[in-house]
Formats: C-alpha cells, sequence, structure tokens
C-alpha cells in the first residue's frame, strides 16, 4: 500500500454524508510550502488534498472545521482530468485511516481521544475503502 501522510489546515468545514449504509466525513487539507527560486524571490505553492474519511464515529467532525491544523493519513488517490479551460489538470485524494486534530484557529477544541489515550482516530477497512486487510508498521527504518 502507498500511504499518504500530510498535515495542513481545512479549507472550509467537513462534510459527514451517509453512503450505502455508511458515514463518510469529506474534507480538504491545505498544505502551502514557502520557498526561495532560483533568483531569489519568495514564493508559496499550495497543495489540496481531498480527503474522505470512511468512520462510523462522526462525532470527531464537530471539530473538523474552516482553519483547523490536521495530521491525516491514508491511501493517496490522483485523477487526471480537462478543466473548464480545456487544459490538463489533476486532482489529489486521500482515503483517509486515521486523522489527527493538530489546533490551528477557530477555538479551543480539544483533540480527538478514543478510549485507547491515543490522539488518532483510526477506522476499520470497510467496503468502501482501499486498505489493505494488513497491519501497517509503524517501526519502520525509514
Amino acid at each position: 500500500m502507498i500511504k499518504l501522510q500530510i498535515v495542513g489546515n481545512l479549507g472550509k468545514d467537513c462534510i459527514v454524508k451517509e453512503v450505502n449504509g455508511k458515514n463518510v466525513i469529506n474534507f480538504s487539507v491545505a498544505h502551502t510550502e514557502r520557498f526561495k527560486d532560483s533568483q531569489g524571490n519568495q514564493k508559496e505553492r499550495t497543495t489540496w488534498v481531498e480527503c474522505a474519511y470512511w468512520t462510523d464515529r462522526t462525532a470527531v467532525a464537530q471539530y473538523l472545521t474552516k482553519g483547523k491544523t490536521v495530521y491525516a493519513e491514508g491511501a493517496p488517490e490522483a485523477e487526471a482530468y480537462m478543466n473548464k479551460d480545456n487544459q490538463a489538470a489533476a486532482t489529489l485524494r486521500m482515503r483517509v485511516q486515521s486523522v489527527q486534530l493538530l489546533g490551528g484557529s477557530g477555538g479551543d477544541a480539544p483533540a480527538q481521544r478514543p478510549a485507547s489515550s491515543s490522539s488518532s482516530v483510526t477506522s476499520s477497512p470497510s467496503s468502501g475503502s482501499i486498505a489493505s486487510d494488513s497491519p501497517v508498521a509503524d517501526d519502520l527504518p525509514f
């Protein structure tokens, strides 16, 4: 499995939907990278990731609001398409396996903490998930 990890800010409040009897929380995360180009000019590049979090634990949705900083990991999905100007474009999506609230603007909401005292929320693979049945090792040397 390919794993994508992103830290960024939510671009808007999440949307909770029910699809075929399963709950999904949709949200978008922006990560802005600041760098200097070859001429020494300060530049910014923002990457947006559209996230789908299939989970029965929808209580976390109340904290997934615009401006919050989150860490999310899961399986990436890329889609190429032609935009309205007939130019080639691409969308980066992630099938979220876990999300952790890091803070950010929008109030002092506490991080979602499951009973295991971990600060992340992890969903089990469902029929709508592309997650592997094998466990992912968190102690890889790279």
